[in-house]
C-alpha cells in the first residue's frame, strides 16, 4: 500500500500573530517495503508531517493518498487506515493506560470488532513478536522499564496487524543497550515480517546503520531524499542546516584530510572499519 504526500501544508494557528507554517508543500512516496528514516532538527515540522500519514491531523492544503485514494475525502474509513498505518508516538505512556500490559496490547484490535479469542491471540503474537517475557504480561505497564514500555506500545500497534509503521524518535530516553534493542526490533519486523518502516529520528548514526533511505527536513519543507549514502555525502548541505553526517563519515573525511587513502563516502561501522583494515594493509 504505497502512501503518496502531495503538496502538503500545514498552518498552526492561522489567522493569528501565532501562525506558523509547520510543513510547507511536502511531496514523496513511500513503496511497499520500504524503511525509511525521517530527519530533521527540532520543529523541522518531521512530526508534525507524520500525524497526517494516518489521518490524525488534517492538512491545511494538499493531501495523503493510501493505495491511490485520498485519506482525507469524505466517507474514507478511517479505522481501517491506522490499522493499516500504525503510529507509535515518541512517549509510551501516551499509549499506554490499561491496568496491565496484556489488556492494553488487546484495547486496538478490540476496537476492530474481532472476537475476544481472535483479539488474546493478536495480543499475545505481538507481545512474543517485540520480546516481552509472559511473566510481564500482567504487570502496569507504569511498572516496567522505559525499553518495555517502547515495546508494549509498538505491540500494541502490532496487534492491529499494520502494513506501515511510523515510529516518532523510539529510542528517546534510552541508554545504548535500549536503543539497539529497539532498533533491531524495527529491522526485524521489516525484514522478518514486511512491513514498511517510517523512523523519526535525528540520529544520523541510527539512520545509517538501519535506514536504507532518507528523507529530510527542514523549516517545515523537504530538502533531500535519497538513499543514506546519497544524503550523507551532502556534509555540508547537511552541517547547514544544523545536521551531521554519521560519526563514522566525519572521522573517514578527517583520516583522509590526515593523507590516509580512505573511501568518505562510508556511513556505517563495518564499512568503515573494513576501510580503514584496508587503507592500513596497503
Amino acid at each position: 500500500m504505497p502512501i503518496i504526500v502531495n503538496h502538503l501544508e500545514y498552518t498552526y494557528n492561522p489567522g493569528t500573530v501565532f501562525e506558523k507554517k509547520a510543513v510547507n508543500d511536502v511531496s514523496f512516496t513511500i513503496e511497499d517495503g520500504e524503511y525509511v528514516g525521517l530527519v530533521g532538527r527540532t520543529g523541522s515540522g518531521k512530526s508534525t508531517l507524520a500525524l497526517h500519514l494516518n489521518g490524525l491531523m488534517k492538512p491545511t492544503a494538499g493531501g495523503v493518498y493510501v493505495d491511490g485514494v485520498d485519506i482525507f475525502s469524505e466517507g474514507y474509513d478511517m479505522k481501517k487506515l491506522r490499522s493499516e498505518v500504525g503510529l507509535v508516538f515518541q512517549y509510551p505512556e501516551h499509549q499506554l493506560f490499561e491496568e496491565d500490559v496484556f489488556t492494553d496490547v488487546c484495547f486496538g484490535p478490540k476496537n476492530l470488532g474481532l472476537s475476544a479469542g481472535e483479539v488474546e491471540l493478536r495480543a499475545y503474537e505481538a507481545l512474543k513478536a517485540v520480546g516481552i517475557p509472559d511473566d510481564r504480561f500482567y504487570v502496569s505497564p507504569f511498572d516496567i522499564s522505559g525499553g518495555e514500555k517502547r515495546r508494549a506500545a509498538i505491540a500494541g500497534v502490532l496487534a492491529m496487524k499494520p502494513k506501515v509503521l511510523v515510529l516518532d524518535e523510539p529510542c528517546a530516553g534510552l541508554d545504548p543497550a535500549g536503543r539497539e534493542e529497539i532498533l533491531s526490533l524495527c529491522d526485524s519486523l521489516h525484514e522478518g515480517m514486511g512491513i514498511t518502516v517510517i523512523l523519526i529520528s535525528h540520529s544520523m548514526d541510527d539512520l545509517a546503520e538501519h535506514a536504507k533511505r532518507l528523507i529530510v527536513m527542514s523549516n517545515g519543507q523537504l530538502v533531500m531524499d535519497g538513499p543514506c549514502h546519497e544524503v550523507f555525502s551532502q556534509r555540508e548541505e547537511l552541517e547547514s542546516i544544523g545536521l551531521a553526517v554519521p560519526q563514522v563519515t566525519a572521522i573517514l573525511s578527517d583520516l583522509a584530510a590526515m593523507g590516509l587513502n580512505v573511501n568518505t563516502g562510508l556511513i556505517t561501522i563495518e564499512e568503515a572499519k573494513q576501510e580503514i583494515l584496508r587503507a592500513l594493509s596497503r
